[in-house]
C-alpha cells in the first residue's frame, strides 16, 4: 500500500504569493495563441520554424512555468511541510521573468537579432537557475514518503538542467559562446519535457487526482517508481548523449524512458477513466492528457527506431501532444480546481467562524468551466491538425487557444474578486448568498 502524507493547510502561504504566479498565466497563453495568428506560418509544420519556436517558448515559459512554480510554492508547505526560501521575494517576479524570457526568445527567433537572445540568457538563465536552487534548498528538508513528496524533494534539479541547457543555446544564438547544439538541444528538450514537465505533473497528480476527482491510485509499484523512473532513465540518456553523441546509440538510449512514459500514460488513463467524479466539468481533460502522453511517447519511440528522420508533420504532432496535451490540459484542469479551493480555504481562515463562505462550485461556475474545457480541447485538436493546412489551421488554432485562455483568465479573476468582496464584507449575509448562488459572484 502506498503511504500518503497528511495535508497541512494551516501552513499554506498567503494568497498573494501563489495568486501572483497563477493569475497572469492564462493571459500569457493568450499571447502564445496570438503569436500563431499573427506570426509567419511559411515554414510550418517544421518544429524548427521560427514561429513554432517562438510559440513553444511563449507557452512553456509564459504560461506553464509560472503556474508550476506557483503550485510548488503552495505545495511545499502544505504537502511537504517546508517553505521555499525567499518565496515571498521571488514570487512577484515569476510571471514577469517567464514572460520577459519568452518575449526575448520569440523576438530572437522571429528575426530581431543576437541581442534578444542575450537578454534571454540574462533573464531566464539567471532567474530559472535561481528558482531551481531555491527549490532544491527546500527539497533538502522534505521527508520523501510518497510520489508527490519525492518529486518535490528534487524537482529543482531538472529545472536547473533545463534552464542551463536553454541558456547555453540562447548564448550560442546570441554569439556569446560556442556549444555543441545537437547535444545541448537533446538534453534541453528531454529534461524540459520529461524531467520537469512530465515528472512534476505525474508526481503532483498522484495527490491532486484522488483528492479532487476521486480516482483510484496508480499501481503501488508504479507510484514507487515516481519520480525516479523519469530522472534515472533520463540521466542514462544524458550520459549517452555526452559520451556517444549522434547515431543509433543516442536514439535508442531514450527508449527506456519512453517505455516508462507509455506505461505511466496507460495506467493514468485507466485511473482517470474510472474516476468517481467523471461528471466534474473538466474531468475530460485528464484522460485526454494521459492519452497524449502515451501517444507522444509512442511516436518518439517510432522515431528512434526509424532509420530515416520522422516527417515534419509527425514531429509537430509530438510537440503538440507533449506540450499542450501533457502540459496545458492538466494545468487548465488543476487551475479550475486549485484556485477555487485556495479562495475557499483562505476565506475560511480569514473570516469569522460563523461567517458563510461560498462553495467552490459558486466561486467558479461549473457550466462555465465545462464550456471552457471543451473549447481548450477544440483548440488542441485544431493545433494537432495544423500539418493538414498550416496557413489556415495555425491561425484558427491560435484564435481558439487565445479565446479559451482568456476565458480561463476571466474565471480566475472572478474567483479573486469573490475573495476580495467576501473579505471586505466579513462574511456572506443571506442577501449576498442568494446573489452569489444566482450570479456566481457577490454584487458590488
Amino acid at each position: 500500500m502506498v503511504k500518503a502524507v497528511n495535508l497541512d493547510y494551516a501552513s499554506a502561504p498567503r494568497p498573494g504569493l501563489v495568486f501572483g504566479c497563477l493569475m497572469p498565466a492564462p493571459w500569457l497563453g493568450v499571447v502564445a495563441g496570438l503569436l500563431l495568428v499573427l506570426g509567419p506560418v511559411d515554414a510550418l509544420p517544421d518544429r524548427f520554424a521560427p514561429l513554432a519556436l517562438a510559440a513553444v517558448h511563449a507557452l512553456a515559459l509564459g504560461m506553464l512555468l509560472p503556474v508550476m512554480l506557483g503550485a510548488l510554492f503552495q505545495m511545499m508547505p502544505v504537502v511537504a511541510g517546508v517553505s521555499v526560501p525567499f518565496a515571498g521575494l521571488v514570487s512577484p517576479f515569476v510571471a514577469a521573468a517567464g514572460a520577459g524570457t519568452a518575449a526575448a526568445l520569440a523576438a530572437g527567433f522571429l528575426g530581431s537579432g543576437a541581442t534578444a537572445f542575450r537578454w534571454a540568457v540574462a533573464t531566464g538563465g539567471t532567474f530559472l537557475t535561481l528558482a531551481g536552487l531555491l527549490l532544491l534548498a527546500a527539497g533538502l528538508r522534505v521527508a520523501a514518503v510518497d510520489a508527490t513528496t519525492r518529486t518535490l524533494a528534487w524537482i529543482g534539479a531538472p529545472l536547473i538542467v533545463t534552464a542551463l541547457g536553454g541558456a547555453a543555446l540562447a548564448g550560442l544564438f546570441g554569439g556569446m559562446w560556442t556549444v555543441a547544439p545537437e547535444q545541448v538541444l537533446a538534453l534541453h528538450v528531454a529534461w524540459g519535457l520529461g524531467g520537469w514537465l512530465a515528472a512534476l505533473v505525474s508526481g503532483v497528480a498522484t495527490t491532486v487526482l484522488p483528492m479532487f476527482w476521486q480516482t483510484e491510485r496508480l499501481p503501488s509499484w508504479l507510484e514507487r517508481c515516481l519520480p525516479y523512473g523519469h530522472w534515472l532513465l533520463l540521466l542514462i540518456f544524458s550520459i549517452v548523449v555526452i559520451a556517444r553523441p549522434g547515431g543509433a546509440v543516442e536514439r535508442f538510449a531514450l527508449v527506456p524512458w519512453l517505455l516508462f512514459a507509455m506505461v505511466l500514460g496507460a495506467c493514468a488513463l485507466k485511473a482517470v477513466w474510472r474516476a468517481r467524479r467523471r461528471h466534474d466539468p473538466q474531468w475530460v481533460l485528464w484522460p485526454v492528457s494521459a492519452l497524449s502522453l502515451l501517444l507522444a511517447a509512442l511516436l518518439v519511440t517510432a522515431s528512434a527506431l526509424m532509420p530515416d528522420q520522422m516527417p515534419a508533420a509527425a514531429q509537430w504532432c509530438i510537440g503538440v501532444l507533449a506540450l499542450i496535451g501533457g502540459g496545458v490540459l492538466p494545468v487548465n484542469a488543476m487551475l479550475g480546481k486549485i484556485v477555487p479551493f485556495l479562495v475557499w480555504l483562505h476565506l475560511r481562515r480569514l473570516l469569522p467562524p460563523r461567517a458563510r463562505v461560498p462553495a467552490m462550485q459558486v466561486i467558479i461556475s461549473p457550466d462555465s468551466q465545462k464550456r471552457q474545457g471543451w473549447m481548450v480541447l477544440a483548440a488542441f485538436l485544431v493545433l494537432l491538425a495544423v500539418p493538414l493546412a498550416p496557413g489556415l489551421l495555425a491561425k484558427v488554432g491560435g484564435v481558439l487557444f487565445a479565446i479559451t485562455n482568456g476565458w480561463l483568465g476571466v474565471q480566475l479573476l472572478r474567483a479573486l474578486r469573490c475573495m476580495r468582496v467576501m473579505r471586505k464584507q466579513g462574511g456572506l449575509p443571506p442577501r449576498v448568498a442568494a446573489a452569489v448562488a444566482e450570479h456566481g459572484v457577490p454584487p458590488n
